[in-house]
């Protein structure tokens, strides 16, 4: 599972490398309209499959390359994986040269622009256990009204909070923050000489809680109409601008860290925003550090944060298609979710591994409780490029105007959103 961080990590935080544009226009020779969706039509034959995955660890690696040689094992089918170092890219270099991988992670910010090029199948409606994915992630990974591709897991971001720091300052649960006022007193309570409140990382991948809270979003529910220059998304960037200009709120740049975790690790920060991926980070790297996770606040239209997840997509080029698809379906099983999430901590994508996941990670339950409101990310071809040069004025917030910086990315979205 990979970390959406401003690291350079596949994912959103790592848009500022990608752009699905490019992706458009990498040379595959390619039909530039998407597959059909068929049964009938999906390739069949002896060779063995190749599997591209851009992993966050050894412990990832392991767990995939054992499930895959499992299933191989029961299906006779040979299948190799291969951990790219540069995933994006790696991609690209298949298609144009006609030698893609049959499977491999694919993110949903960039599936626009494979998909417009033809590189991908769309098999999501092929899927036997399809009614059992997350809505909101089928819908992650729908794209021209097809499903494309199966979600192999997701996470939310909710508050990851310091607790040696939290009883210092005297909070108890009774102080959990469940409003935006409630937060910023908390945050302020708990910021102390090089130790701010909250810090997270300036850029849409976290800020954008805050706008889903005030019921905003960058492009309509049903994505058709850019929303970035509204009254909601407005008053987000105002709240956490006066808590930045306050003191209590911080970019993680801006205490010495790369991210949210980080900062929590070296106790510059006492809260943060981040996902579920934090706890292999911690463990890894900051092992003496007591934290525990909590929902985030609600703003002024209810609960809100946001949601990334990562697809098993097929190569629409691939000589194996049907092996491809029962090896996918193999991988989303219930069982082998769980022993993912055991393995490396990634969210199971079913729902009908729910009940299991929650009572063997309760401490992490308020990252799963997000998949009931959590927004997901723009997926129109030309988006990250927008969302770009968004998080490159987020940067400024605390010296811009929020209003002026909406008006700037609507225009920029709306030539890129279908009406």
């Amino acid at each position: 599972m990979t970390r959406h961080t401003a690291r350079g990590l596949v994912g959103l935080g790592a848009i500022a490398a990608v752009t699905a544009l490019s992706l458009t226009g990498c040379g595959s020779g390619f039909s530039s309209s998407p597959s059909s969706t068929s049964g009938s039509d999906l390739t069949s034959s002896k060779k063995p499959l190749t599997i591209m995955i851009g992993s966050s660890g050894d412990a990832e690696t392991k767990a995939v390359k054992d499930a895959v040689a499992g299933w191989s094992q029961k299906s006779g089918v040979s299948a190799t994986v291969v951990v790219a170092t540069d995933l994006q890219q790696q991609l690209s270099q298949g298609f144009a040269a006609g030698s893609p991988p049959d499977l491999f992670y694919l993110s949903s910010d960039i599936m626009a622009g494979f998909a417009d090029n033809g590189s991908l199948k769309p098999y999501g409606d092929l899927l036997k256990n399809k009614a059992d994915f997350y809505p909101s992630l089928v819908k992650n990974f729908t794209y021209k009204n097809q499903f494309y591709c199966a979600p192999k897991d997701f996470s939310t971001l909710q508050l990851v909070i310091n607790t040696d720091m939290w009883k210092k300052a005297g909070l108890t649960d009774a102080d959990l923050p469940t409003t935006w006022d409630q937060l910023a007193a908390d945050a302020e309570k708990l910021t102390s000489g090089k130790t701010k409140g909250l810090v997270f990382n300036g850029e849409y991948a976290r800020l954008g809680v805050f706008m889903a809270q005030a019921g905003g979003r960058l492009v309509s529910a049903d994505g058709k109409t850019a929303e970035a220059d509204s009254a909601e998304n407005a008053t987000a960037l105002d709240y956490v601008k006066k808590q930045l200009d306050a003191g209590t709120f911080a970019y993680a740049k801006d205490v010495g860290a790369g991210w949210g975790g980080e900062a929590l690790g070296k106790k510059t920060a006492a809260m943060t925003i981040e996902g579920n991926w934090i706890t292999g980070a911690m463990s890894a790297d900051f092992p003496d550090i007591a934290y525990k996770v909590a929902e985030l606040p609600a703003g002024p239209a209810g609960k809100g944060t946001l949601q990334f997840t990562t697809c098993w997509g097929m190569a629409a080029k691939s000589p194996n298609q049907k092996a491809a698809l029962d090896l996918v379906e193999y991988l989303t099983s219930a069982g082998q979710q769980l022993a993912f999430s055991k393995a490396f901590g990634p969210m199971p994508s079913v729902e009908s591994a729910a009940s299991q996941w929650k009572s063997g990670n309760a401490p992490l339950i308020p990252f799963l409780a997000g998949a009931d409101y959590a927004q997901g990310v723009p997926t129109d071809a030309g988006a990250s490029d927008v969302i770009n040069d968004f998080n490159s004025q987020l940067a400024t917030l605390k010296s811009s105007d929020p209003s002026t910086i909406l008006t700037s990315v609507q225009k920029n979205l709306e030539t890129v959103v279908k009406k």
